[in-house]
């Protein structure tokens, strides 16, 4: 079959011939793959940046997608360690890391929404006690990941959603989204607009994260109201020097979201419901949907038409 393979983390993936995968166990089935998204997570993989990276090569990229079981069934499927990914013509998937898709689903939708998509909804629906009627700031909103995070904060029943990011263009497309308010990165402005918020949803970490929990901290009507900060992303770097005054200063709490800190089965019990939401439109997202034998090209020009690049074999 075809496949893009990584054979060296310097380099991008080539589409390649490799042999078919054979289900190992009852639990194991073969799937067709309709589409799978190139997600910020399968490129930290792929380069061997990530810290769930292996390091074993050659390797198929690629931690999710949609494909056709030998039922015919449609699935949504996350792969597990040790896995073979899912940017190939067919790959193995564990049933129970599935679940079954209604039949008339967009496969290329749900393989790009999924995963930017969970970053927001296991957040706020595993990490901490968020409820209807809270106060979101969403760090990073412009981002695929940002801007889905704009419209499940608003779905979950935010009542207030302010959106910061660096794109001024598409930070002004985000209160069609459902952002009741939208600040630049940097601007003065986003202590007071934020001062009184709940959760912050941080997609950036990093020395500007810091800035921004300053800001808003110093502007905080209430200090002991408890503020729950979650680390999702880190656009902006992986080391952030957090002052210890913060921490003492106001009630706030730091956590982070994401594979390890939310459990499989916690993971798996929440795709369901996401996959519906966006099965019925609820969300939107901008998508690239590019052939698999172009992903050498797609990989090194990710801008290319812009939106979310999900590859279709």
């Amino acid at each position: 079959m075809k496949a893009a393979v990584v054979t060296s983390f310097d380099h991008p993936p080539r589409y390649s011939d490799i042999a078919d995968p054979v289900p190992d166990g009852p639990d194991e089935i073969l799937v067709d793959v309709l589409a799978a998204g190139l997600h910020h997570v399968t490129r930290g993989r792929a380069s061997g940046a990530h810290y769930s990276s292996g390091t074993a090569l050659p390797l198929i990229p690629g931690i999710d997608g949609v494909g056709r079981g030998p039922d015919g069934t449609l699935r949504y499927f996350v792969q597990g360690p040790g896995m073979a990914g899912s940017m190939a013509q067919k790959t193995v998937i564990d049933r129970a890391r599935s679940i079954a898709l209604p039949g008339d689903c967009d496969p290329v939708a749900l393989a790009a929404a999924m995963n930017p998509g969970m970053a927001a909804w296991l957040a706020l629906r595993c990490r901490v006690p968020f409820q209807a009627g809270q106060k979101v700031l969403i760090l990073g909103a412009t981002g695929s990941s940002g801007s889905m995070a704009v419209q499940i904060a608003r779905h979950l029943g935010a009542a207030q959603v302010i959106a910061a990011g660096r794109d001024e263009h598409k930070l002004a497309a985000l209160p069609a989204l459902g952002a009741t308010d939208t600040v630049p990165l940097g601007d003065p402005r986003l202590g007071t607009l934020a001062r009184d918020v709940d959760v912050v949803l941080d997609f950036v970490w990093g020395d500007v994260a810091m800035r921004c929990m300053e800001a808003v901290l110093k502007q905080r009507t209430d200090r002991g109201l408890p503020l729950a900060w979650i680390h999702v992303g880190s656009m902006a770097g992986e080391t952030a020097a957090l002052p210890g005054m913060f921490l003492r200063a106001a009630n706030v709490q730091i956590v982070g979201s994401g594979l390890g800190s939310v459990s499989d089965r916690a993971i798996l019990a929440e795709l369901p419901a996401l996959a519906l939401e966006i099965a019925r439109g609820t969300f939107q997202l901008d998508v690239q949907a590019v052939p698999l034998a172009e992903v050498e090209k797609a990989w090194s020009d990710p801008a290319r038409g812009g939106g979310r690049i999900v590859f279709t074999p």
